[in-house]
C-alpha cells in the first residue's frame, strides 16, 4: 500500500487528489497505554495499516507484545519499535523477537537508540543492534530506521549531520551486505521544505533508503510546540511560534494539511524522490490522526 510511482498530472486534477495519493498507506503509531482507549483499531484504520508501537523506557515489554498481538488480531500490522538502550542483552533481544514473532505475527520492526540516559544493558545505538544478526535470523523481512531531517542533539551535539551521515553509511553497508529491505521513518516536521532538501541532499550521497516522511497529526497548539521542544525538533518549529503569534489562529487546532500538500506536490513533480509517503505521530490523539488520514485517503476494504 505504499507509494512507488507517481506521475505528473496532465489532467488538472485538484491539490486535494495529490494529498489523497500520498497519504494512502500511511503507517501511524501508538504506544500500549493510548491503545487501551481504542476499542477495535478496525473501526477506524484501514486493514493492514502499519500500526508503529512506541517501547518508551517505562514501558514492559510483555505491554509491547500484548498491544502486537490486539492489534495483529484486529487485521492492522504491528511494527514494533526496537530501542537499543532498552534492551538489556542479546539473549533478550532474542526472546523478544520470538516472542513478536510467535504470538503477534511480527515481520518488521523500527530499529533505533533511543533518547538520552544510560543504557540498562549492553546496547547504545541502533547499529549494535543490528550488528547482532538476530532480526536476520529470526526472519524479519524489512527493517526501519529513523530519520533526522532538522539533525538530532542526542547525536550531534554541535547541531551539524556528520555523526548521522556516518550512522547511514553503516547502515547503507549493513543492507547491501545482508538480505535487510530497509527504510527512514523521519521525525515529524513542520515545513515541508527540510524533509525535501534532506531527501535530495541524501540521494546526492547516493543513498537509496525509502523516505517515509514524518507529520504530526492533528492536535492543540500547545500539544504541538511542547512535543516540538521536547523531540528535538528543528528550524521547522518557527512554522508553529509564528502561528502562536496569530491570535486568531491560537485557538485553532494544527493540521498537517499544508506540509503533506507540498509533500504530495514534490512527489508527483519529482518521479524519483526518495520520499514515498507518511508516518503519522498522533501527537492529539490517535483518534483525531486516523480521521484526518480517512478524511484525505481513498477508503479501502
Amino acid at each position: 500500500m505504499s507509494l512507488l510511482n507517481f506521475k505528473k498530472r496532465q489532467d488538472g486534477s485538484s491539490p486535494n487528489s495529490q494529498l489523497v495519493q500520498f497519504l494512502q498507506g500511511a503507517s501511524i503509531e501508538v504506544m500500549p497505554r493510548t491503545s487501551a482507549k481504542i476499542e477495535d483499531f478496525a473501526d477506524i484504520l484501514p486493514k493492514k495499516t502499519k500500526v508503529f508501537i512506541a517501547h518508551m523506557p517505562d514501558v514492559a515489554i510483555d505491554d509491547m507484545i500484548d498491544c502486537a498481538k490486539r492489534l495483529n488480531d484486529e487485521g492492522m500490522e504491528p511494527v514494533p519499535h526496537f530501542v537499543a538502550r532498552n534492551v538489556p542483552d542479546q539473549t533478550a533481544l532474542r526472546d523478544w523477537l520470538a516472542r513478536y514473532q510467535g504470538e503477534a505475527d511480527v515481520k518488521q520492526g523500527l530499529i533505533l537508540a533511543g533518547g538520552l540516559g544510560d543504557p540498562v544493558g549492553a546496547f547504545d545505538n541502533s547499529m549494535q543492534l543490528l550488528d547482532t544478526g538476530l532480526f536476520d535470523k529470526a526472519g524479519f523481512t524489512h527493517l526501519n530506521i529513523a530519520g533526522h531531517p532538522e539533525g538530532n542533539k542526542d547525536i550531534d551535539p554541535d547541531g551539524g549531520d556528520a555523526a548521522i551521515m556516518d550512522a547511514l553509511r553503516w547502515k547503507d553497508d549493513f543492507q547491501n551486505r545482508t538480505d535487510a529491505q530497509m527504510s527512514l521513518i523521519t521525525q515529524f516536521c513542520f515545513d515541508a521544505a527540510p524533509l525535501i532538501n534532506w531527501s535530495q541532499k541524501l540521494q546526492g550521497e547516493g543513498f537509496t533508503f525509502p523516505i517515509y516522511a514524518g507529520l504530526a497529526g492533528p492536535a492543540k497548539l500547545q500539544t504541538l510546540i511542547k512535543f516540538a521542544i521536547a523531540c528535538g525538533v528543528g528550524p521547522s518549529l518557527k512554522v508553529l511560534q509564528k502561528r502562536a503569534l496569530d491570535v486568531s489562529k491560537l485557538v485553532m487546532p494544527y493540521s498537517p494539511d499544508d506540509v503533506a500538500r507540498t509533500l504530495a506536490q514534490h512527489v508527483i513533480d519529482t518521479p524519483d524522490s526518495l520520499i514515498k509517503g507518511a508516518h503519522i505521530f498522533p501527537l492529539g490523539g490517535i483518534s483525531k490522526s486516523a480521521q484526518w488520514a480517512k478524511d484525505n485517503s481513498p477508503q479501502t476494504s
